[in-house]
């Protein structure tokens, strides 16, 4: 197979521009459509599209979804990228790029069940499934052909139709020999793209600035442009004892990528990162009583979701934005892995004492990493105090199951709700 269909599914052994079958331009068509089975699947502004999918009148408006005045943009539609609206950008320069724009506060809860729908539907075509984030995941359908009576090309492009139809909601999806490729072509005909990196990868990627390689953040940006790096062919001219001799198993790894080599397996059991929350204040705050009243709901939203998921964490971590938009994060590893608001909030208004002397402060986080299953840290000799902590939260938690999210509350987070706007 070399051609199919995105609309009726005909494939064939010819590439051609327009399907034989029923005439939409919308074919997929690649030397390697038959073999390639690692597939990255991503939700199409997904957070965004949530929100037009449920407010039909927002179908042809820019939509921002985010924090309040002085937040970030979590994500933002298609329109409002055209303006040159991004994720992570300061709401004021949002709204200053695209002041039409309808801003939204996020629902994750709404979120995390249309992911959850989604993914429902993933894992019936695989068990092979690795999620990286609400709105996205890589999936292995290596050996399915037979199950599904097609290619993993077509099984995915009916799938792509079928979360569109049934959610109202769309995905692109990046078809390659491994996860980086895969995930690099998920990116290049959003929306609902389909696209096919196979042996030409290298000749693809020879021209592409070296921060598309998974791994490289700004700081190895900076120091591979110092030594003269700065497209992947670049980095793929070079030999390989070079790069280890500089940055060691990190410089062999971005010779394999540069060549378009990636040997990580689709894990499904690769374990989730950490978990955190933040907020941005609508006013900066300076008094630690007052920083302290917004950390508390933070981590008691923290340590509900590691409860719902099963985890503790081992390493507490604290991050501030000051007014000129620099970072300060600061960690603690614990004794005792943890999933309470109780220790939580304690180590974090430790750390929060050391950095609090009078400077004014955006925004205050929380959030928790070093992630181990629950029951591993409940076996802990030395966690009587946690186990007394999460006997009463769990207590607390099936309460609200029963009578709702607001029925038990702390003194310190209702008076932050009643003293504080929602941001």
């Amino acid at each position: 197979m070399r051609a199919f269909c995105r609309d009726c599914f005909w494939s064939g052994e010819e590439a051609v521009r327009r399907c034989p079958s029923c005439g939409t331009p919308r074919v997929v068509t690649h030397p390697e459509l038959g073999a390639l089975a690692i597939a990255h699947m991503d939700c199409d502004a997904f957070y965004a599209s949530v929100e037009k999918r449920d407010r039909p009148e927002l179908r042809d408006r820019a939509v921002i979804v985010g924090g309040g005045k002085r937040g970030v943009v979590t994500t933002c539609c298609y329109i409002a990228r055209i303006k040159g609206v991004r994720s992570a950008m300061p709401m004021f320069k949002a709204l200053k790029a695209c002041p039409e724009a309808v801003v939204i506060k996020p629902d994750f809860a709404k979120y995390r069940a249309e992911s959850k729908r989604i993914l429902g539907m993933a894992a019936e075509l695989t068990p092979l499934i690795q999620n990286l984030s609400l709105d996205e995941a890589w999936m292995d359908l290596s050996g399915t052909e037979r199950l599904h009576g097609a290619p993993p090309a077509v099984t995915l492009a009916k799938l792509q139709q079928r979360i569109e139809d049934e959610t109202g909601l769309t995905v692109s999806i990046g078809l390659a020999a491994n996860k980086f490729l895969a995930k690099v072509a998920s990116d290049l005909d959003k929306p609902r793209g389909f696209s096919v990196i196979g042996h030409e990868a290298q000749q693809f990627l020879a021209d592409k600035p070296v921060r598309i390689l998974p791994g490289v953040g700004p700081a190895m940006v900076a120091s591979l442009e110092k030594a003269g790096y700065h497209t992947v062919g670049d980095l793929a001219r070079v030999d390989v004892k070079v790069l280890a001799e500089r940055w060691g198993a990190h410089g062999l790894r971005l010779h394999n990528l540069a060549h378009g080599r990636d040997h990580r397996a689709v894990n499904p059991n690769e374990a989730r990162k950490g978990i955190s929350c933040e907020t941005t204040f609508n006013e900066d705050l300076s008094r630690i009583p007052d920083l302290e009243d917004r950390l508390a709901p933070l981590a008691e939203r923290v340590a509900r979701q590691a409860r719902q998921g099963g985890v503790a964490g081992r390493v507490v971590t604290l991050k501030l934005r000051t007014t000129d938009f620099r970072i300060v994060t600061r960690r603690r590893t614990l004794p005792v892995a943890t999933q309470t608001a109780h220790t939580l909030f304690k180590v974090g208004r430790e750390l929060l004492a050391r950095e609090a002397t009078g400077r004014p402060w955006r925004l205050i986080g929380i959030g928790i990493a070093d992630l181990v299953d629950a029951g591993q840290a409940a076996d802990d000799f030395f966690a009587g105090d946690e186990k007394k902590a999460l006997a009463s939260e769990r207590s607390i938690d099936a309460i609200r199951a029963k009578f709702g999210p607001d029925s038990v509350t702390s003194g310190r987070i209702l008076r932050a709700r009643t003293t504080y706007d929602e941001e």
